[in-house]
């Protein structure tokens, strides 16, 4: 396994257990090619904070890369309000770039 993964894992549902914590395990998790395991601690992110805007975009980015295109847009689509709402407009702007492409794929 992942030496980078193994040392995150380890600190799961300890002290430092968090958003953050979640969102860099999903990172590990999609850059070794594994995108249902990354979904599943980017959905674990966004429990612990609903208004984390780069877990939800990478949420979306796993469950679109494991084949789930309505649940990737429908991560997208909360990722939008969320982002907006911060006034982190750029992550919106991407996100909204996703969501056109996944509803595009959708509808062909």
């Amino acid at each position: 396994m992942n030496p980078r993964i193994e040392s995150l894992e380890k600190m799961l549902d300890g002290p430092r257990d968090g958003a953050l914590l979640r969102f860099s395990l999903g990172n590990e998790y999609l850059k070794a090619g594994d995108p249902a395991k990354a979904a599943d601690c980017f959905r674990h992110a966004v429990d612990r904070d609903a208004n984390y805007s780069a877990a939800w975009k990478a949420l979306g980015k796993a469950l679109a890369e494991a084949g789930d295109h309505p649940a990737a847009l429908a991560a997208y689509e909360r990722g939008i309000l969320v982002a907006e709402s911060k006034g982190d407009i750029q992550a919106a702007k991407e996100m909204t770039v996703f969501a056109r492409r996944i509803r595009t794929a959708l509808a062909e």
